[in-house]
Parts: C-alpha cells; sequence; structure tokens
C-alpha cells in the first residue's frame, strides 16, 4: 500500500488497450483498471483506487502478478484469496469482490469471454 507502483495512467502505446470501471454503491468505492495488450499479453497494467488502503494494496499486487502474463490468467485472481493473503478484513468483502467485477470487465472487452 506504501508505494504502489502501479497506480495511475498507463504511459505506454499498445495495440489494444482495454479500461475496467467498477463500484461498490454501499461504500463509495471504485476501481478502475487499464491494461495495455500486445501481443496477447499485459504489457502494462494500472490502477485507480477510489477506497480504503486495503483495496489499494489488492489492486497493486493484482498488477504487479499480471503484468507480462496472459489475460486470461488474471481470471484466476479471487478476492478470497486476496484478502487472506493481505489480511484483509471480512467486512471489507464488497470492496474486494470490485477486483474481480474489474478482471472480468477486461476480459469480456478482450473479446476472449467464455
Amino acid at each position: 500500500f506504501e508505494n504502489p507502483f502501479h497506480a495511475g495512467d498507463l504511459q505506454g502505446v499498445y495495440p489494444e488497450t482495454l479500461t475496467a470501471d467498477v463500484s461498490e454503491s454501499e461504500h463509495g468505492a471504485r476501481l478502475v483498471l487499464y491494461a495495455g495488450i500486445d501481443d496477447g499479453k499485459i504489457a502494462e497494467i494500472r490502477f485507480r483506487a477510489f477506497a480504503c488502503p486495503h483495496l489499494v494494496a489488492a489492486a497493486e499486487a493484482v498488477c504487479r502478478e499480471a503484468e507480462g502474463g496472459k489475460l486470461s490468467e488474471l481470471r484466476t485472481v479471487k478476492a478470497n484469496e486476496l484478502m487472506e493473503r493481505l489480511s484483509v478484513p471480512v467486512g471489507k468483502t464488497g470492496r474486494m469482490l470490485l477486483i474481480e467485477d474489474a478482471v472480468e470487465k477486461l476480459h469480456a472487452q478482450s473479446g476472449c469471454a467464455g
């Protein structure tokens, strides 16, 4: 959380750029993921999180691990696993589910749905 390297906008120009904007109305949390895709891989991924430090930390972890991999691999991200790994309180489950929603939106945009 202290040094979210992947926070902000994409810096490069890519053949395919995807954006997923999701929100949770109960607490006003919002997560935006930006992915630059090149040759079927996530060349760069960035986020903007408008929420608690737990969501920022989770988004950073997901981006750090996803960069360089295939978009389909990103679909394996599960909120409950992130919560356990990052010691996120159960009360923040709704915010953490934003990550799964954003990943699913990115995947659907890529034309690889299914």
